[in-house]
């Protein structure tokens, strides 16, 4: 938990930690194709937290990257929206549901060192 980095991703902000899974939207340079096990390097880090050390950038920190790889895409919980016309008395429900892309984290790199190593 001393290890971490804040990432801009698919227009949102994830807090990601070496090791564990998360789920984002679909990465723009591979969003037709997504194989199982593609590495990817994500170079839009806004924060990296290394034990009692925070590098912050503005907007963004330069020599800093994010390396891993793509497990699977998946799909977000299934969202009901429902339409009513009250004068007509008539119901709409219409499902949605988000493609996400659930990928992992191996290594979070700043400068020319990895922070894995303890």
């Amino acid at each position: 938990m001393n290890k971490y980095a804040i990432i801009d991703i698919g227009g949102k902000q994830l807090r990601v930690e070496q090791g564990r899974f998360h789920d984002a939207r679909a990465f723009a340079p591979i969003h037709k194709r997504v194989a199982c096990n593609t590495k990817i390097s994500i170079n839009r880090i806004l924060l990296i937290r290394n034990g009692s050390s925070i590098n912050i950038g503005y907007p963004w920190l330069d020599n800093a990257a994010v390396k891993g790889r793509i497990l699977h895409s998946c799909f977000k919980k299934k969202m009901a929206i429902q339409r009513i016309s009250s004068k007509k008395k008539t119901r709409r429900i219409l499902g949605y549901r988000e493609s996400m892309s659930r990928f992992i984290v191996d290594s979070i790199c700043f400068g020319r060192e990895k922070l894995d190593k303890p």
